[in-house]
């Protein structure tokens, strides 16, 4: 059994799904005290300070502790999470029949290790309808998703290559933990 220190309903499933059982504790880390436009490093600091809130609060002596964060990078851009309709919109366009990459970083934490990991799933998509992404912007699930894309859901059909993880780019490289239980 591990805490998951994430309000993520996405990173919950992944570990349900590849049978890893859990608790889900999250935390109320600002991820806007961070400073850096550097997708990799805003995306490493989000992850640590997300850590440090919750080691702090429950440590790792009744079980292991695991955070993530994810951020989105398209033409160099950092996309975090949309604040608006208008935010959203701009991000979708952005990566419509573009290059994007959904980077994750995770650290887990138990007795004997310590793993941290930054890992990188990038996606090329063909030109976005433009009626399928008012309909997905006009859904609202689009909010509170890094890059306003899910790659399971809406992106699905748009994406002409994959490198990578898809687990990765929900958030969670599932893969490379799976390797210590």
């Amino acid at each position: 059994m591990i805490r998951l220190g994430s309000n993520s309903p996405t990173r919950a499933l992944l570990l349900k799904n590849f049978g890893i059982d859990f608790i889900q504790n999250g935390g109320n880390f600002d991820e806007d005290s961070i400073k850096t436009t550097n997708p990799k490093s805003f995306c490493y600091e989000a992850t640590l300070g997300k850590f440090q809130e919750l080691y702090k609060k429950y440590g790792i002596e009744d079980m292991p502790l695991l955070v993530a964060d994810s951020v989105v990078t398209c033409e160099g851009k950092l996309l975090r999470k949309a604040k608006d309709y208008n935010d959203a919109k701009a991000m979708l366009e952005l990566q419509s029949g573009n290059k994007t990459s959904v980077i994750t970083c995770m650290i887990y934490k138990s007795k004997k290790i310590e793993l941290i990991d930054i890992s990188i799933t990038s996606y090329e998509f063909e030109k976005f309808d433009e009626k399928d992404v008012k309909n997905y912007l006009d859904s609202g699930v689009c909010f509170g998703k890094a890059g306003a894309i899910m790659v399971e859901g809406f992106c699905k059909p748009y994406i002409k290559n994959v490198v990578g993880y898809e687990s990765c780019a929900m958030g969670l490289c599932v893969e490379k933990l799976k390797m210590f239980f």
